[in-house]
């Protein structure tokens, strides 16, 4: 059991070491992007992300960047594909402070994720 406990306390920090990266990745796209109000983030199986600032209107307010946490250059694949969306785990809008109304965010976030398909 002391291994598992060891294992699982090392995936929670690699875990935390990402989001804390992300989270600087986000700021700095914010600074950059005065018309954002939000980050869009894209993960992918790779473990790649793509990241862009989105405007009030649902329109980009950055280019689109593609990195890996701690590593110098995305992976292979995403050179190759540019991180195409059938890769995608994972996809979400961390909104900047202070975050816009509920009906402005599932806005917002149909325009730019889209809308889960719901099958009968």
């Amino acid at each position: 059991m002391v291994k598992g406990k060891k294992v699982q306390k090392k995936t929670q920090k690699t875990a935390l070491v990402a989001r804390k990266n992300e989270e600087a990745m986000i700021a700095g796209i914010l600074e950059g992007s005065p018309d954002g109000i939000g980050v869009v983030i894209v993960r992918l199986q790779c473990g790649c992300k793509k990241m862009a600032a989105v405007k009030i209107d649902g329109e980009p307010a950055s280019k689109i960047i593609i990195y890996r946490d701690q590593s110098e250059s995305i992976c292979r694949k995403c050179k190759e594909d540019n991180g195409d969306f059938m890769r995608v785990t994972e996809s979400f809008i961390h909104w900047a402070s202070p975050e816009p109304t509920d009906t402005i965010k599932e806005t917002i976030s149909a325009k730019v994720l889209g809308t889960p398909h719901v099958s009968n």
